[in-house]
């Protein structure tokens, strides 16, 4: 069986293994003929037509790494999937040396079942991939997109930190020292850009950045190189107030990415207003509110 022929058949097999609740969605009442997925459900986490889903099932389509990308993130592909998804696709030279954007499942269940807990995932250059809705109750702004409507699955350039916080950050954050905390993002994506020198989307972001922030190209020209570690911030949260809180990013074993944990001592007034902000986060994703944001 040749690369697209293999790849639609692994594609339907993939669709077929997931339930709506596995990706966040509600099953509609009724018995779902559909075993898995529909491909319209697949589509709209994708951000690409049902009828190109089809094409592709069908073995009449050639993904673009972008969207292979955003179908890996809707069919919940761990990283060795989506490189036999690549290789299928004729695009296992685009992997040696590029940023991993894939979400493996382990992380996903993390993410979700952490409900009590504002986390975030992002990859090594700092793009916001996935969070969980206490994480949107807490930042809330409009960084980033999860998926919808974009055929890459990202909300475009806002889903990156360190552009946002070079080029204009609005998140509702404040960190004990700012200057630190800029220096520390600017050290952490040289690491990044050394490890993955043929990733020219990072590339393309750091002669940006270096174009458009005088801050950032004094930082780069210093040639620091190390890991970003984050400790105590304070959002001024417009319904509890400010809340400080404890920030911690953790590695995932097997993949580069980063997981974004906020936490609050035990019995602090912080910890209160999380618990209350979990509620108000339920209520806004009943409602289908909020948005799919970061602040780090």
């Amino acid at each position: 069986m040749d690369g697209p022929l293999a790849l639609a058949a692994l594609l339907r097999t993939w669709r077929a293994r997931l339930q709506p609740y596995d990706v966040g969605l509600s099953a509609a009442h009724g018995t779902r003929r559909t075993v898995g997925l529909r491909r319209e459900e697949v589509a709209g986490l994708a951000g690409v037509s049902p009828e190109y889903v089809k094409r592709l099932e069908q073995g009449r389509a050639h993904p673009s790494d972008s969207v292979l990308r955003a179908l890996a993130r809707a069919l919940r592909l761990s990283e060795a999937e989506f490189a036999l998804a690549s290789r299928l696709a004729g695009h296992a030279d685009g992997l040696a040396g590029v940023v991993p954007r894939t979400v493996g499942p382990g992380v996903r269940r993390l993410v979700d079942r952490l409900s009590d807990t504002p986390v975030a995932v992002f990859d090594a250059a700092w793009t916001h991939l996935d969070h969980n809705d206490l994480w949107t109750a807490l930042t809330g702004s409009d960084w980033s997109v999860r998926g919808e409507g974009r055929a890459d699955g990202y909300g475009g350039d806002a889903a990156n930190l360190v552009r946002r916080t070079f080029l204009g950050d609005t998140a509702p954050v404040r960190h004990p020292s700012p200057e630190r905390h800029r220096a520390a993002l600017v050290a952490d994506l040289r690491d990044t850009a050394a490890r993955y020198p043929a990733d020219r989307e990072l590339a393309a972001m750091v002669d940006e950045l270096r174009r458009s922030s005088t801050e950032f190209a004094r930082l780069w020209a210093e040639g620091r190189v190390a890991r970003h570690e984050t400790a105590v911030k304070t959002f001024d949260h417009a319904r509890v107030g400010p809340l400080e809180v404890d920030c911690d990013v953790l590695s995932a074993s097997g993949s580069d990415v980063r997981v974004v944990v906020y936490t609050a001592a035990p019995g602090s007034e912080a910890a209160g207003k999380l618990r209350l902000l979990s509620v108000l986060g339920a209520e806004c994703a009943a409602d289908g509110a909020g948005d799919r944001s970061g602040a780090v």
